[in-house]
């Protein structure tokens, strides 16, 4: 099994309009196939091709406290050189 290595990792409590205008950035980024993240001095700088694969995934999971904790997860991946795209659609 290859062995995964974490690049980068933010986590944040944001208002929903805070997370809305952060997709937003992000979105405007990946189209232009460039972006990097900053978090303090730490900086990490992606070039996106032009085929990614787009994986949407909704969990719940209960937390003995605090109750039923809902995740929405986006996750994009791609491999050097991979030119296959596959078609997911938002409804």
């Amino acid at each position: 099994m290859a062995k995964e290595v974490r690049l980068f990792k933010s986590k944040e409590r944001k208002t929903r309009e805070e997370v809305v205008a952060f997709l937003h950035e992000l979105a405007d980024k990946i189209s232009t196939g460039a972006l990097v993240l900053s978090q303090g001095t730490e900086d990490l700088q992606l070039e996106l091709p032009e085929n990614l694969t787009l994986e949407v995934q909704v969990e719940n999971e209960e937390k003995k406290r605090k109750g039923t904790e809902h995740s929405l997860e986006i996750e994009l991946k791609w491999y050097d050189n991979d030119q296959s795209a596959k078609g997911l659609t938002l409804k």
